[in-house]
């Protein structure tokens, strides 16, 4: 991997530790006061808004949104930027609806998983726990990957570095006083890269040589804004669809609702962290837009970083580093919070062991973090783990949550039609290499389908995926 060495390795990592250890401080001064396991699940339940914002919009907003929304940008044009964007807030929207309702039913819940074992029994609770606990490490994964590659390309800090500086402080905090720490860190967090993220965009504006508008695009790249560009189209209903589903299984968001000082509380939070995220997620994307249009060659991954650094400045790459640890903590405190909750209120019912969950729960993160780290330092791709966890999430995501307002979908209904729909949508899931499937290409030849299949085996499968468990519910009623 090419690196810019704008800072050198020990200033890169000397940051990494001062803004890690300052959350830990923080974090663990905070939360002293604030002891018992209800304040460690569900933050006492007693978070008003500005808190509850700023936590759902900095765990929503990790690293990966310095990445992920330009990377898809360069190839899927407009349409990627908006399914990314409105997909990765839309989630927040539903749950001024689901959460309310949620908290009104089941007021003493304290994780989305507890909800599905009351209301439907014990089989189906334990295949949404997995898919829950497998897309969060998945994300887990992705964040200290993310960073460590940045930091490494930014100052070529070895991986393992970054890793462990992270994933060490994150746990020592997060592990001592749970929702309340990780909460009063999101807000400060928040603040930290909402500034850097404006400065960020405002320095883009002012010295990109007029070319950050769609003027720049549609001059050198005018199919990444056309009509008639069908990945504009496929990839943002994909990006929608599967960014919107992953995060309504994302017990972060659910401990949050859960933890709102009251329902007026939770719909104001909920409704700015929408408008919040939306402009923050569609600009990043933007910029992949802008750079693949001034340099047709740019690393996608890299889109963003490329018009940034473009010029090798120190202090930006000062705050770059700032905002992508921001970001990632922030994320990561969530995670593992979001984890530990599930094994604490869930697991005895998993596995029966005689002794306090709470300390089972913390062994079993630092072995999760043990994997975490390794992964991270070997900098291995997870994008295709990525997309299966989103494939599972889209597979459940109709069933469970439609199944609050109907009571037609009885249990055994609902876990054949999730298994229908990931069977189905596993038939299209793209091969890594993204040419061929299960069924296109191995069962059945590539030839034998349209050009449209071939080329949207990935959009295909997420649509199968997600609408196939409603032909389920149908015939199960009968």
């Amino acid at each position: 991997m090419e690196t810019l060495n704008i800072l050198n390795q020990t200033t890169s990592i000397l940051l990494t530790f001062f803004l890690s250890i300052t959350f830990v401080i923080c974090g663990i001064f905070y939360s002293k006061k604030y002891k018992g396991l209800n304040n460690y699940l569900v933050a006492n339940r007693n978070i008003g808004t500005f808190s509850l914002t700023a936590s759902l919009v900095s765990s929503a907003l990790g690293a990966w949104i310095l990445f992920g929304p330009a990377s898809a940008a360069t190839w899927g044009g407009l349409g990627a930027v908006i399914g990314y964007a409105i997909g990765a807030a839309f989630p927040l929207y539903i749950l001024i609806y689901l959460g309310q309702k949620f908290r009104n039913i089941y007021p003493k819940a304290k994780t989305l998983i507890e909800v599905i074992r009351i209301k439907f029994g014990n089989k189906l609770y334990k295949l949404i726990l997995f898919l829950s606990i497998f897309y969060m490490i998945i994300f887990l994964i992705a964040e200290v990957t993310a960073v460590s590659i940045l930091l490494k390309y930014i100052s070529g800090t070895s991986l393992w570095i970054t890793a462990l500086i992270v994933i060490s402080s994150s746990l020592i905090y997060t592990l001592y006083g749970g929702l309340r720490a990780s909460i009063f860190t999101d807000s400060l967090q928040f603040i930290i890269f909402i500034i850097l993220i404006i400065v960020s965009f405002g320095y883009l504006i002012s010295f990109s040589d007029n070319q950050f508008n769609f003027e720049f695009i549609k001059l050198n790249k005018p199919y990444l804004l056309s009509s008639n560009y069908l990945p504009n189209f496929t990839a943002g209903l994909t990006f929608f669809i599967a960014v919107a589903a992953t995060n309504l299984f994302h017990q972060g968001n659910w401990q949050r609702v859960y933890a709102a000082k009251n329902n007026n509380v939770l719909k104001k939070s909920l409704f700015f962290s929408f408008l919040i995220i939306i402009p923050i997620v569609f600009i990043m994307g933007f910029t992949g837009l802008i750079a693949v249009s001034a340099n047709s060659s740019v690393i996608p991954d890299l889109a963003f970083f490329s018009l940034l650094l473009s010029n090798e400045l120190f202090l930006l790459s000062i705050i770059i580093i700032f905002l992508a640890l921001s970001l990632t903590i922030s994320s990561i405190d969530t995670l593992i919070n979001a984890i530990s909750s599930l094994i604490i209120v869930d697991g005895n019912k998993i596995i029966k062991i005689n002794g306090n969950y709470s300390k089972i729960s913390n062994y079993i993160i630092f072995f999760i973090s043990i994997i975490v780290f390794i992964i991270a330092s070997n900098g291995l791709s997870i994008l295709y783990l990525f997309l299966l966890a989103d494939l599972l999430c889209c597979s459940a995501v109709m069933t469970i949550f439609w199944s609050f307002y109907t009571k037609s979908i009885k249990e055994k209904n609902a876990y054949v039609s999730i298994l229908l729909g990931l069977i189905a949508g596993l038939l299209f899931f793209p091969s890594p290499d993204f040419s061929k499937s299960i069924l296109v290409g191995y069962l059945i030849p590539k030839e034998l389908f349209p050009q449209f299949v071939n080329q949207s085996l990935l959009f295909i499968s997420f649509i199968v995926a997600t609408f196939i468990p409603i032909f389920a519910w149908k015939f199960g009623k009968k």
